[in-house]
């Protein structure tokens, strides 16, 4: 085989003299196929999972490109939700993410959490639980633990802010009624909406949950401040605590 046609056959195979692999890089591939220019090209939607997380990873690492280590990590985590769910230390520690991709992901879905508090508060105002599922549904799901928020509600019942409160194990949080009173009066709200998530996924509310819902309201009563509803979020519909007559 002349020396033309060997180097010709090691570019093909992905090898390079030495017998040192040579990964192809996503700038090897035809412009049509990369991510980044099929998403500006024709628009995010047209990518799947693993372009659209190699768009936001940038790089890949030793041995994979972007796709490949995006579909990678896709599979490690079980899909994307539990890639994005992941705390800080479990992401650092992740062969192949590391400190600088670890803070690219959590900066991403902190984004998404936020851009959908903005929809939420230019909205109208809440006028059934479906108004507030969807926003209090993606931003309690995935926690590893309990997560107790508290929507703040104008006297039209327009959304003022929204707070995560109390953070607790597994399986309970603790929550004081008295500084959710005092976050009360600190918005100036007149009425408010609980959620708090189950990390089993099931959102069945507990007698302790019907409990505290009851305590909260005595004591937002005595500053005239409205409990409209308590959400319970796990992997389904949120079950509202009002729509079950509780509150």
């Amino acid at each position: 085989m002349s020396s033309l046609a060997h180097a010709s056959r090691m570019l093909m195979t992905g090898h390079r003299p030495g017998g040192e692999d040579a990964a192809m890089t996503i700038q090897d591939w035809p412009e049509s196929e990369r991510p980044r220019e099929k998403l500006l090209t024709h628009g995010a939607a047209r990518l799947g999972d693993a372009e659209l997380l190699a768009v936001l990873l940038r790089t890949g690492i030793r041995g994979l490109d972007a796709v490949s280590l995006s579909r990678q990590l896709i599979a490690r985590f079980g899909g994307l939700r539990g890639l994005f769910s992941a705390e800080a230390k479990t992401l650092i520690a992740t062969p192949g993410i590391g400190l600088g991709k670890a803070a690219q992901l959590l900066a991403c879905i902190e984004l998404a959490r936020r851009h959908l508090a903005e929809d939420l508060q230019r909205g109208p105002a809440i006028t059934s639980p479906d108004d507030s599922a969807r926003y209090l549904k993606a931003r309690l799901r995935d926690y590893p633990y309990e997560v107790f928020a508290v929507l703040y509600l104008d006297t039209r019942h327009r959304p003022i802010a929204c707070e995560e409160l109390f953070r607790g194990s597994i399986d309970s949080a603790t929550v004081h009624p008295r500084e959710v009173v005092r976050r009360a009066l600190a918005h100036n709200a007149a009425a408010l909406i609980l959620a708090h998530n189950h990390p089993s996924g099931i959102a069945e509310p507990s007698e302790a949950d019907r409990l505290i819902t009851r305590r909260l309201q005595e004591a937002l009563a005595l500053v005239e401040v409205r409990v409209l509803d308590h959400l319970v979020i796990g992997d389904g519909t949120p079950v509202s605590l009002a729509a079950r007559g509780w509150v």
